[in-house]
C-alpha cells in the first residue's frame, strides 16, 4: 500500500516531461552546476510571493526576509533589495545581511544567548538589538556606554498566547525566546532612562502555520498586546514587528494559507488600534512562505535494489542535505514530501519505491513506499519545498560527503 506524498507546488505540479525550474531543465541545471546533489531556487516565484504579500498588506505592513529559512548569498543579495528589512538570529547572519548592501538600520538582530562580542559588533554596525532578557539588556547598555555609541535596541516580547496549531511555538508560557510580557514596560523605561534608542516591540508566536484564523487571532493578541505594553512604558513604539508564521502545504492533506484573508483582518484591526500606536509601524517577517516552494533539491539515482520484495531507489544525497525531508526535523510522525522523477513529470505512477539517501544510517530515508514513474540508475529525483530550511538546516558535514551545490535561476 503505497503512502501518500505532500502536493509539489502548483509552478510545478502541472509540468510534464523534463522538470524545469525558472524556465530551465533540470538536467541542464545539474550540467550547469557540474553534478548532483543540488538546490536550485527559482527567483521568480519569490518575486510572486512578494507581489502577492505586497497587493495583500499594501503600504502599511513592512516585509522583513528571515535570513535563517534560507542564507544562500546569491539568494540573499537578490532578494535584499526587494523586501524593507532582514532579520538575522546571528553574527554570521548579520554580516551576511551586511554583505547584501542593506542598510544597518534595517536589520534586527534576534535570538537567545548573544555573546558580548555579538552585541558589540551588532551595535557598532548600527543593527538594531532585539533584546531577549534583562541581562542581555544591561549587557548591551555597558558595552554601548563603553563603545561611547547609542545603542538601537527593540524587546523581544515573550507574550501570553501562540498560535494554534503552529509548526513550532515560539511564544507563550516558559520560553527561552523574549522577555516575559509584564516585565517588558519596566525595561523599555530602563533603555528610555539609558539614553538608548528604543526601536520598539518584536512578538513571534510561532511558526508553520495553515490556518488563517489562527494567525488573525494572533495578530490581533499583539496588536493589543503592544498597546498595553506602550502605554504601560509611556512610550509609542516605532517599529512593532508582528512575526510570521504564515506556513506552506509539505504533507498531504495540507492546503494552502489564506493570505489574504489574513491581510484583511489585519488592516482592519489597524484601524482600530490603540491611540499609542498611531504613529508606530508595523512589520511581518516571513522566510518560509517566501522561498520554501521556491526551492527544489535534485539528486541521482546510484543504485537500485530489491529487499524483501521491496524496491529502493538510492541516491548520491540525503538526509545531510535536505534533513527535514527525512522526517528529522521536527516531524513525529515520518510523512513524505512531495518527490518526482525528474524527467517523468506527471507520468503515472508504476511501483511503489523507497528513496534512500548515500548515509550509513537508517534515518536517512527520503521518501517511503511512494508511487512513481520507473526510475533507473542515472534518474533525477526532485525533492519539492526544498527551498527553506535545506541545506543550512541539515547536518552537512556528517560522515564527511560533499557539500550540496546551489544555484539561483530566473533572477
Amino acid at each position: 500500500m503505497s503512502k501518500p506524498m505532500g502536493p509539489i507546488p502548483p509552478e510545478f505540479a502541472d509540468q510534464a516531461g523534463m522538470l524545469r525550474v525558472g524556465g530551465a531543465r533540470a538536467d541542464e541545471l545539474v550540467a550547469r552546476a557540474g553534478d548532483t546533489p543540488l538546490f536550485v531556487y527559482d527567483a521568480g516565484m519569490i518575486a510572486s510571493r512578494i507581489a502577492r504579500f505586497r497587493a495583500a498588506f499594501g503600504d502599511e505592513i513592512k516585509l522583513h526576509y528571515a535570513i535563517k529559512a534560507n542564507p544562500y548569498s546569491q539568494l540573499l543579495n537578490w532578494i535584499a533589495n526587494k523586501v524593507d528589512g532582514l532579520d538575522v538570529a546571528s553574527a554570521g547572519e548579520m554580516h551576511l545581511a551586511l554583505d547584501a548592501r542593506t542598510d544597518p538600520h534595517d536589520i534586527s538582530f534576534a535570538g537567545p544567548g548573544k555573546r558580548d562580542v555579538e552585541l558589540e559588533g551588532a551595535i557598532t554596525a548600527g543593527v538594531t538589538l532585539n533584546l531577549e532578557s534583562e541581562g542581555e539588556a544591561a549587557r548591551a547598555l555597558a558595552i554601548a556606554d563603553r563603545l561611547g555609541r547609542t545603542p538601537r535596541l527593540a524587546v523581544r516580547v515573550n507574550p501570553d498566547f501562540e498560535i494554534k496549531g503552529s509548526g513550532m511555538r515560539m511564544g507563550g508560557g516558559a520560553k527561552p525566546f523574549g522577555i516575559d510580557a509584564a516585565r517588558v514596560p519596566a525595561l523599555v523605561r530602563q533603555l528610555l532612562s539609558a539614553g538608548a534608542d528604543w526601536r520598539g516591540f518584536h512578538i513571534f508566536a510561532g511558526s508553520q502555520a495553515l490556518q488563517a484564523e489562527a494567525l488573525i487571532e494572533a495578530q490581533r493578541a499583539a496588536l493589543i498586546l503592544a498597546g498595553n505594553l506602550a502605554e504601560d512604558a509611556g512610550a509609542p513604539p516605532p517599529l512593532v514587528n508582528l512575526g510570521g508564521g504564515f506556513g506552506i502545504p509539505y504533507m498531504a492533506g495540507d492546503t494552502p494559507l489564506d493570505v489574504e484573508a489574513v491581510a484583511d483582518i489585519l488592516l482592519d484591526n489597524l484601524n482600530s488600534r490603540s491611540q499609542v500606536l498611531e504613529e508606530s509601524q508595523f512589520a511581518i517577517e516571513l522566510g518560509r512562505w517566501l522561498v520554501g516552494e521556491a526551492g527544489v533539491y535534485l539528486t541521482r539515482i546510484v543504485d537500485r535494489k530489491e529487499s524483501h520484495g521491496k524496491t529502493f531507489l538510492i541516491v548520491d544525497g540525503g538526509m545531510h542535505h535536505q534533513l527535514a525531508a527525512s522526517g528529522n526535523f521536527g516531524q513525529v510522525i515520518r510523512r513524505n514530501y512531495p518527490i518526482a522523477i525528474a524527467a517523468r513529470m506527471n507520468e503515472p505512477g508504476e511501483e511503489e519505491a523507497n528513496i534512500v539517501g548515500c548515509l550509513c544510517t537508517p534515518l536517512d530515508r527520503l521518501a517511503d513506499d511512494v508511487l512513481l514513474p520507473h526510475a533507473d540508475v542515472g534518474d533525477l529525483v526532485a525533492i519539492f519545498l526544498a527551498g527553506a530550511y535545506g541545506r543550512s538546516a541539515s547536518p552537512e558535514a556528517f560522515l564527511g560527503h560533499d557539500p550540496a551545490k546551489e544555484l539561483l535561476v530566473g533572477a
